[in-house]
C-alpha cells in the first residue's frame, strides 16, 4: 500500500479494494517504524488521522466521491492546525497549539484528507537544508548522510521514503522545488496568491506560497486542486477561477515553446547536472516541444536582492514573538527589556537570529534606500525579464539546483554557500511566478531535478508538461533503498 500514488489510492478507495482506515493504519505503523532514521515528523496525529479516515469511509459509503476523500497526507509544521502543536521547527513555538485551522488545512480536511501529522522543517522556514530545526536535522532517504533540502525537507523526506503519498509545503525562495529535486519528487510552487496564506506562519509575506509535494505531476495536480482558490481572509489571495488541473494533464506538447536561459549554464553549475538537463530537453523535443535560447540578464542580481527583501520582511514578521503574548518566555525576567532579549535569544536559533539582524539593518534609518529600496527595484527588473521572455516562449526550463544534495553539516560554517544553492529558484518568488521541479536523473546516487517556470496562473501548463515527461521517463518511479 505504501508504494501507491495519490491517484492510485483514489482509484483503490473508489473500487473498495481497501478502506481509508486500513491504509491509514498501515502508514502510521510505517512512520513509527522508519521515521526515526530520517526525522521527517515533528508531531504524529494518530487519533485525529483514524477519526478522519473513519469519517471518510462513511462518506464514501454514503455515495460521496473525490480524489482526496480518504487520502492520507501531512502538513508542513507552519500550517496552523487547531488544537495541535504548530511549531515552525522552533523552540519559540514549541508549546504553541493553534486555536484555528489554516485555510489550506480546512480546505483539504473538507475534501476528506487524513492528516497523519506535522512535518519537520528549517526553523521558521529559513534554510535550504532542514538542518536548522529545533527538533534536529532531517535526513535524505536517498543517503542518510546528506540533507533533503529545505525548508520543506520534512515533507519531502517523508514522501520520498514512502511514509505517505503527498504532503503540503511552502516555498519562499525554492523551499518546495529544491527539496523535490534533492529527494526525487515533483514539487510545485503556485503563482503568488493562488493558495491562501491565511494561517500559514509567515517568513517573508511577499514571497511565501504554499503548494504540493508528491511523487508525480498527477498527484500534485490532485493536491493543488484541494489547496487552491480565493480566500477573503487573505488580502493577497487572488480571485481567479481554479481550473481542473487533472483534466489538463493529457494535452499535447506539439509546438510548445520552451525557453532555455543562457545564464542557467554558467560557472557554478555541476556539469553532470547540465548533461541531465540536456537529456530532459531532448525528451521534451521528442514530444514535439520547440527549444529556444533566451536571456534573463538580471538573474545575477537576484540572490543579493532576495537576501535583503526576505530578511527585512522576516524581521518585521517575527517581531511579534516577544515572550509576551504566546510562544517561548524566558524564566524570571528582571524587567521588560530583559524579557524581550532573553525570550527571543533563547527561542530563536542562529539562522533565524542572523536573518532578523540582516533585515533590521536593511530597514534601519540611513540604509533603507541603499539596500531595501534598491532590492525592490532589482525585483522589478527580474520580473520584467520574465515578462519579456514569456512574449517569446510558453515555459522556461533549467536546473532546479546547481549541485546535488550536500552532506549534513557541510555548509553550516558558510551560510552564503548555502544561499547560493537557491540561485535558480528565488527568481520565481521575486516575480511571483509558478514553478515546478520534477525528477531528471541521478548524480552519485543522489537525485537531480529539472525546473519549469510559466506565466502567472499557468500551473496547469507546468503540470501538463511534467506529466507528459513522466509518461515517457521513469526517474520519478525510483525508490530509495531501504524504504
Amino acid at each position: 500500500m505504501h508504494q501507491m500514488t495519490l491517484a492510485e489510492i483514489a482509484r483503490g478507495l473508489a473500487d473498495k479494494k481497501f478502506s481509508s482506515e486500513e491504509l491509514t493504519k498501515v502508514l502510521l505503523a510505517r512512520i513509527t517504524q522508519l521515521d526515526p532514521q530520517i526525522n521527517s515528523f515533528i508531531s504524529l496525529t494518530e487519533e485525529l488521522a483514524l477519526e478522519q479516515a473513519k469519517a471518510a469511509d462513511v462518506r464514501r459509503a454514503n455515495g460521496e466521491s473525490g480524489a482526496l476523500l480518504g487520502a492520507p497526507i501531512a502538513h508542513k509544521d507552519l500550517f496552523c492546525t487547531q488544537g495541535i502543536r504548530t511549531s515552525c521547527g522552533s523552540k519559540m513555538l514549541d508549546n504553541f497549539k493553534a486555536p484555528y485551522d489554516a485555510t489550506v488545512v480546512s480546505k483539504l480536511a473538507a475534501a476528506g484528507t487524513v492528516t497523519l501529522g506535522k512535518t519537520n522543517m528549517d526553523e521558521f522556514a529559513m534554510g535550504s537544508a532542514s538542518e536548522s530545526s529545533w527538533y534536529g536535522a532531517v535526513k535524505n532517504p536517498w543517503n542518510l548522510e546528506h540533507v533533503p533540502g529545505g525548508s520543506s525537507g520534512g515533507s519531502a523526506a517523508a514522501v520520498a521514503a514512502r511514509l505517505l503519498p503527498a504532503a503540503t509545503a511552502t516555498d519562499t525562495g525554492g523551499s518546495i522545488r529544491q527539496p523535490a529535486a534533492f529527494t526525487n519528487l515533483t514539487g510545485l510552487k503556485p503563482t503568488y496568491g493562488r493558495v491562501s496564506r491565511w494561517g500559514m506562519i509567515a517568513y517573508a509575506s511577499s514571497l511565501d506560497q504554499g503548494g504540493p509535494l508528491a511523487r508525480t505531476a498527477e498527484d500534485c495536480a490532485i493536491l493543488l486542486q484541494g489547496m487552491a482558490g480565493f480566500d477573503p481572509n487573505d488580502s493577497t489571495s487572488i480571485d481567479e477561477p481554479v481550473p481542473d488541473y487533472a483534466a489538463g494533464l493529457n494535452g499535447s506538447l506539439q509546438g510548445l515553446r520552451i525557453g532555455v536561459p543562457k545564464e542557467y549554464f554558467g560557472a557554478g553549475l555541476d556539469p553532470r547536472i547540465a548533461d541531465l538537463i540536456q537529456n530532459s530537453i531532448k525528451e521534451l523535443q521528442k514530444l514535439g516541444a520547440v527549444i529556444k535560447d533566451i536571456s534573463l540578464p538580471n538573474m545575477q542580481h537576484a540572490i543579493p536582492a532576495y537576501y535583503v527583501i526576505a530578511p527585512a520582511e522576516a524581521s518585521s514578521n517575527l517581531s511579534r514573538f516577544d515572550g509576551v503574548r504566546f510562544g517561548h518566555r524566558c524564566a524570571d525576567p528582571k524587567n521588560l527589556e530583559d524579557l524581550y532579549k532573553r525570550s527571543r535569544g533563547e527561542g530563536f536559533g542562529p539562522e533565524v537570529q542572523r536573518r532578523i539582524m540582516v533585515g533590521a539593518y536593511a530597514l534601519s534609518a540611513g540604509y533603507y534606500d541603499a539596500y531595501y529600496l534598491k532590492a525592490q527595484k532589482i525585483r522589478r527588473l527580474v520580473k520584467n525579464d520574465f515578462m519579456t521572455a514569456f512574449n517569446e516562449v510558453d515555459i522556461i526550463l533549467g536546473p532546479t539546483t546547481p549541485n546535488p544534495a550536500w552532506k549534513l553539516g557541510a555548509k553550516n560554517s558558510d551560510p552564503v554557500a548555502a544561499y547560493l544553492e537557491d540561485v535558480y529558484t528565488i527568481t520565481a518568488n521575486l516575480a511571483g511566478l509558478p514553478g515546478l521541479s520534477m525528477p531528471a536523473g541521478f548524480v552519485d546516487g543522489l537525485p537531480v531535478g529539472v525546473q519549469l517556470l510559466a506565466p502567472y496562473f499557468q500551473e496547469g501548463r507546468l503540470l501538463n508538461v511534467a506529466h507528459q515527461y513522466q509518461l515517457n521517463t521513469d526517474w520519478h518511479t525510483r525508490t530509495p533503498t531501504g524504504f
